[in-house]
Order: C-alpha cells, then structure tokens, then sequence
C-alpha cells in the first residue's frame, strides 16, 4: 500500500485523533492533581460548612465544636475528596472531549454546535455521578462526627458499607447526586466558552480569561445547586438506623434553608478556594493543549 493512499491517510487520522484524545485525559489528569493541593487548606472550611449542613447550627458553633475535637479528626475524612479532585479532571475533562468529538462526528448538523458541549458534559456528569459517588458517601460518613465512635477508621466504613444494600450503602443519594453533577457539568461545559469569549474581549490572557471565566461560571453554578449538595450531605451522613429518602430529607432540607444566610458567606468563600479549583483545572488544561 502506498503512503499516498487514502485508506493510509485514514489510519493515520484514526491514530492521531487517538492520540489528542489520550491527552485530554492525560491533561485533565495532570492538572487536577495540581489544583487538588489547596483542598488541604480549605478542607476544614468545608467540614464547618458540612456540619451546618446536618446540624442546622451556627458557623460559630461549627468552628467551636471543631476546635474541641482537634487537629486529627478535623481532617478526617480528608482523603476521599483529595482522590476524588485528582481523579475527576481526568474522568470529566476527558470524557467530556470524548463525548463532544462523538457527538460532531454523528449529529450532522441535527444539533446546534453551541449546545454539543452542554450535552457532552450532561453525559460526562452522569458517568461522574455512577464513578464517584461512593466516594463522596465515605466522605460524609467520615465527616459526621456523630459516626466516631461506632465507625472509628476509614477500613471500618468501607466494611459497615459494603454489607448494607448498594442504594443504602456506597449508592445512598445517587439520584440527586446525579441531578446535581448532570446539571452543573452541562451548565459548566455550556457556558464557559462563551463567559470566556467575553472575558478575552476585556484583554485578559488566554490563561487569565480562562481561569476567570472558569471561576465565575463555578461559583455561579456552585451557589445554584447548593441545596442539592445539602440533600446529598443529610442523606448520606449516617449509616444504619431509619433510612431517609429523598422527600424526607427535602422536607428537612427547607428548614436547614431557613440558615442560609449564615451559610452564604462561608460558602462563597469555599466557592472561590475549593470549588474553583475546576477554573484552575480548566486554566491549566488549556495550558497544556497548545
């Protein structure tokens, strides 16, 4: 066969796209592991924020009652979210590129290519979703300082999950885990191309645009499902006893809204350290690519 041919020409495009696709997994990878570092410094910002979210008590309480406990429970639970950060831009970021190179390919102009990056990362937020949450119900066992006693170590979690049924054990909350992962995602893939387009028309850097754009479409995102992440906090921190359902914990969860207002600037605060970590993701991602 000729090197000319077109079928040989076909094989190397296969093998290059391959390749591009290979590194926005690698990319996203590498860059998540860079922005998991500052979840060290803020993660007891998140363990006040989540006690208030169970409790339905005051940041000064939380602070309070963190502080008596001491510097080694309150980073307990801290390794289910820093293999989560890691692992999430790779997963996320690569499958989302997957997806929106799928879906040019096959859609032939049936869908608007402005809305292929929304529906990419709908689906790369449904496979995040199904991947990571029994991840973050570890976590919020972890985190519950009521489950200290009876479930001391991370080895007796997993063991006290694992004999439970899956939607009461590692899967409790997987629904809106996935209504809240979904929508984000597509919200996020949806709109950080254009917020970035306008950002770069003020005559920040590519970088500079990109970590901005990525910033604001985070915290704006992070603030409108925040009560899903409530939900999923209440549903999952205790294992055993009266299982709570999603309506029951939605009726709960109207009266731990009535403190939101005390929860709104911690919050913001996590959204600009923690959850932008996606921002400096994308920043670093884009980095990479050129």
């Amino acid at each position: 066969m000729m090197a000319g041919s077109p079928d040989h020409k076909q094989e190397d495009g296969g093998d290059w796209n391959t390749v591009i696709r290979l590194q926005s997994y690698l990319h996203g990878g590498t860059s998540s592991l860079l922005s998991a570092l500052p979840t060290l410094f803020v993660f007891p910002v998140y363990k006040t924020i989540f006690r208030q979210q169970i409790h339905n008590t005051s940041v000064h309480h939380a602070v309070g009652e963190l502080y008596k406990e001491g510097p080694v429970k309150l980073y307990r639970g801290v390794v289910p979210p820093l293999l989560m950060r890691t692992l999430n831009g790779t997963l996320l970021f690569g499958l989302q590129d997957t997806l929106l190179r799928h879906l040019s390919l096959s859609t032939h102009n049936a869908t608007s290519a402005a809305a292929l990056p929304a529906l990419a990362g709908f689906g790369a937020g449904m496979v995040e979703a199904v991947v990571f949450t029994p991840f973050e119900r570890v976590q919020n066992v972890l985190q519950n300082g009521q489950n200290d006693r009876h479930l001391p170590s991370l080895r007796s979690v997993l063991m006290r999950l694992k004999v439970q049924r899956i939607s009461q054990g590692y899967y409790r909350a997987f629904l809106p885990i996935a209504a809240r992962n979904t929508l984000g995602s597509s919200l996020y893939f949806g709109l950080k191309g254009p917020v970035c387009v306008l950002v770069a028309g003020q005559g920040l850097s590519p970088m500079g645009s990109s970590f901005v754009s990525g910033t604001l479409t985070s915290m704006a995102i992070s603030l409108t499902l925040y009560p899903l992440s409530v939900l999923v906090a209440n549903m999952q921190a205790q294992v055993g006893g009266e299982v709570k359902g999603v309506m029951t914990c939605w009726r709960a969860l109207i009266m731990i809204l009535s403190i939101f207002n005390q929860v709104f600037k911690v919050e913001a605060f996590l959204t600009e350290n923690m959850l932008t970590c996606r921002s400096e993701t994308q920043a670093f991602y884009r980095c990479q690519l050129k």
